[in-house]
């Protein structure tokens, strides 16, 4: 008995079911040879092209040098705990720098590293250009198109031939009045082709057709308006969406609009709205616990953290961000109950080790200490991770009073990453209690150009340079590091006294 072939088509469509999309690309583009007017295979071959390179709106926010230039805020003098440039805008007094680091933008650290929060909000242009843009790269990116330009480029290789769609022949409007076809054909030009202007075009025209009673085609048109940066066109987009049908993603795209407005109570009430159509949401409260977190309010982005854990007890990015918070609270104990279950959930790399082995060393359980940071080592991807581990290891090293370990671990952490400012920060104090006075500046001056957000080198500079004798500097340096931690009460006392001796003479 001779078996019966599948249908290429139907196998075809398997595979794409499957998420074999190579294998189901190649077989489309056989069909689409023996007959190339096959709707029906034209418009798989293009949502296989777009699952290919598909990248979730809702969580991609990269801002480029461009957005420095910005002029789409509404006040350039924020009200205090109104705005997400301001650092240290929160009314109710974020987390001191003292205990917890903070990112370039002045912002304490987070638990979880997102695809738009590696490097804060630059605030000029000098801080954007020094910055890495990226985790893989030191170079800033240069237009707010950058990554998608990547995407383009990299996805004209799934076809030898070239384009699978030539865009410039394509009668948009023809296609715009066949609405099976033209949400495939707006996804393809819009993802893998990176044409925002022809996505931009046939949107508006199936908007059109569609007598603007479609919702998917204005939430469409408000994704190209908020590529090209026309926030408030966006802005309508979404509302009149919102009007026709509640959706969830439409919620997360309008605040993605108001936080790039830098309007980030209103993008809280947008979420707060949300909630009360969808009670529970976890993207809606992680929206929320997002936006306190990034306006300094740690205490109210622990609570809704929390509530993302009733609702989803896997949830990775909450558990991370309220252990990281009982961690910087003094509370280590319980910071390692967090990450613990991180391990038990299958997380597994070198960040949660280099973690587990800080909270194990402060909650005194020496014995895996050494442990998790050999783990954590041997799980490294890069690096900067190796410097990180390294540098914890250093401190580990303090704590226990071994200098000369401490010295040789933040000599490997710079070693692996000479941009690591605390490292050198941390080898200057060090050659100071060496004696090695000339050294410890260098390093400290080293420290605080790669880093000026950071008050300890600023003060340490100051303290070392009003003990030689160097008053302008130390009063120069110590003015920066007051406006990096205006609390600092070390750092208040040094300027009155340099205020004091200057008054002198």
């Amino acid at each position: 008995m001779m078996g019966v072939d599948m249908d290429p088509l139907f196998l075809a469509w398997s595979y794409f079911r499957r998420r074999k999309f190579q294998l189901c690309s190649d077989l489309c583009a056989q069909l689409l040879e023996k007959n190339p007017h096959d709707q029906a295979v034209w418009s798989l071959k293009t949502h296989t092209l777009t699952e290919m390179v598909y990248v979730d709106e809702v969580d991609i926010d990269q801002e480029s040098l461009a957005d420095i230039l910005d002029d789409n805020a509404v006040a350039q003098l924020a009200r205090p705990g109104t705005s997400l440039k301001l650092p240290g805008s929160s009314q109710s007094g974020g987390p001191s720098p003292a205990f917890r680091p903070v990112t370039q933008g002045g912002r304490p650290v987070t638990g979880f590293v997102r695809l738009s929060s590696q490097s804060g909000r630059p605030g000029t242009m000098e801080q954007a250009i020094m910055t890495p843009r990226t985790a893989n790269t030191a170079r800033p990116v240069t237009s707010a198109s950058g990554r998608y330009v990547r995407l383009g480029t990299a996805s004209m290789l799934t076809n030898s031939d070239g384009p699978f769609i030539n865009l410039s022949r394509l009668n948009i409007s023809k296609y715009a009045q066949k609405p099976n076809m033209a949400k495939g054909l707006f996804e393809y030009i819009f993802h893998h082709e990176n044409d925002v202007k022809n996505a931009l075009e046939l949107a508006a025209l199936a908007t059109e057709h569609a007598q603007f009673k479609d919702w998917w085609w204005k939430v469409q048109l408000g994704k190209c308006y908020y590529r090209l940066g026309m926030y408030r066109e966006a802005e309508k987009q979404y509302k009149s969406a919102l009007k026709q049908q509640d959706m969830v993603d439409i919620f997360l795209y309008l605040t993605k609009v108001y936080v790039r407005l830098d309007q980030p109570l209103t993008a809280l009430t947008i979420f707060k709205q949300g909630l009360e159509r969808f009670p529970g949401e976890v993207t809606l409260l992680t929206g929320i616990a997002r936006i306190h977190e990034a306006m300094d309010n740690i205490a109210s982005a622990a609570d809704y953290y929390k509530e993302v854990l009733k609702q989803d007890n896997t949830h990775v990015e909450a558990i991370a961000c309220i252990g990281n918070n009982y961690f910087y609270s003094d509370q280590p104990e319980i910071a390692l109950r967090y990450y613990r279950r991180l391990l038990q959930m299958g997380v597994y790399n070198c960040q949660l080790f280099n973690n587990l082995g800080l909270c194990c060393f402060y909650a005194q359980q020496y014995d895996l200490t050494l442990t998790s940071f050999e783990r954590a080592l041997s799980l490294s991807t890069n690096e900067a991770e190796v410097a990180d581990v390294w540098y914890n290891i250093g401190h580990v090293a303090v704590g226990i009073g071994d200098l000369t370990l401490a010295y040789q671990c933040f000599k490997l952490a710079v070693a692996n990453n000479n941009d690591h400012a605390e490292a050198f920060n941390n080898l200057a104090v060090l050659e100071m209690r060496k004696g090695h006075v000339e050294q410890a500046r260098a390093l400290l001056q080293t420290a605080a150009g790669l880093a000026p957000h950071l008050y300890e080198p600023h003060f340490n500079f100051a303290s070392i340079s009003e003990k030689v004798g160097d008053l302008q500097s130390s009063y120069i340096a110590a003015q920066k590091a007051h406006t990096s931690f205006p609390d600092h009460v070390d750092t208040q006392q040094l300027i009155n006294q340099l205020k004091q001796h200057f008054a002198m003479q």
